[in-house]
């Protein structure tokens, strides 16, 4: 990823940032692999409140195509913490594992950019051995059954091509991060779009639902920014609009991982009493997205953030991919 500028400075009240045609659709879309913690609310708060300032809709889906990662239960608890913390979506909300027709139809779309590919993760590692530059540095899949499957392999999972002559860049501007660009030949290769256990893939899976929900401004944590270029190449493959991106920056341990059930993360919603999670969780989360916030109640504190994160997007504060 390269080309990290100065944010675009556009404003909020009297020019909006993003669309600003009057149709601002935004959406939440966590994974059911566990409850919220301090992460999620960040990203959940972050998109909320830059639909609410645009004075648009606001969408949750809960993106629970990778059903192996799924925690029973999860989602529910999922919507009651969004509830809790006073966070009201519009519409119905959506579950990844009833769309799957969507994604065939999408898959069909793709035709012939769409190959099947038998190799293993193994194999894949063993071929950088032969790669140069760029491609050396990351597990970038080298092309091996673009034209075909070898004798005697079976496929195992599908496979988008990517351009390779000329090079395939795509290049945003993201709203807090400034202008992005991505060589997605170099540093990307042929993607997956359907998996070899049989799940669809998080790009197509959410390339297609933004789509089909008129999503126009995406509001999530910069540990995304690296898959934007490859949902904005598929958008183009399937003829959908692109929407507007803004990635806000993600939250870390005391070791700097980023916070998620693999490195411990814990639920930022225990069932606390309302006064205690506005000042434990809500409060928080908006000093980490730079916003000074003075509230004694939930609903106050949504009443104060609102004109507050439109501020804050008038000169957003450096992008840090992780911060405490």
């Amino acid at each position: 990823m390269t080309d990290r500028d100065n944010p675009t400075g556009n404003e909020i009240d009297g020019a909006p940032v993003g669309n600003h045609d009057g149709n601002y659709v935004g959406r939440f879309a966590p994974s059911p692999t566990g409850p919220l913690h301090m992460g999620s609310l960040v990203a959940a708060m972050a998109s909320y409140l830059d639909a609410k300032a645009h004075h648009g809709q606001w969408l949750v889906r809960i993106e629970d195509v990778d059903g192996d990662r799924n925690v029973a239960g999860a989602d529910r608890d999922i919507l009651a913490s969004l509830q809790r913390c006073g966070m009201r979506w519009d519409g119905e909300v959506t579950w990844q594992s009833r769309r799957t027709a969507l994604y065939e139809q999408a898959l069909l779309r793709l035709g012939g950019l769409v190959y099947p590919c038998g190799c293993s993760r193994k194999e894949i590692a063993d071929s950088q051995l032969s790669l140069s530059g760029r491609q050396a540095q990351a597990l970038i899949y080298p092309g091996t059954c673009r034209d075909g499957l070898a004798p005697g392999k079976s496929a195992r999972a599908l496979r988008l091509k990517v351009p390779i002559s000329p090079h395939c860049v795509i290049g945003f501007d993201d709203r807090w991060a400034g202008h992005i660009s991505q060589d997605l030949t170099d540093e990307a290769g042929d993607f997956v779009v359907k998996r070899a256990d049989g799940f669809w893939a998080y790009q197509l899976a959410v390339v297609v639902d933004d789509g089909d929900q008129g999503v126009t401004d995406i509001v999530r944590g910069a540990d995304l920014l690296d898959s934007t270029p490859r949902q904005i190449y598929l958008q183009q493959a399937l003829g959908l609009p692109q929407p507007s991106y803004l990635h806000v920056p993600v939250v870390v341990n005391e070791r700097g991982e980023k916070l998620s059930k693999q490195t411990g993360a814990t639920a930022f919603d225990d069932g606390a009493p309302p006064e205690l999670l506005l000042r434990q969780a809500l409060l928080p989360a908006a000093r980490f997205l730079g916003m000074d916030v003075q509230a004694d109640t939930i609903d106050a504190f949504w009443r104060a953030a609102t004109p507050a994160w439109a501020e804050v997007l008038r000169n957003p504060p450096s992008l840090d991919i992780a911060q405490t």
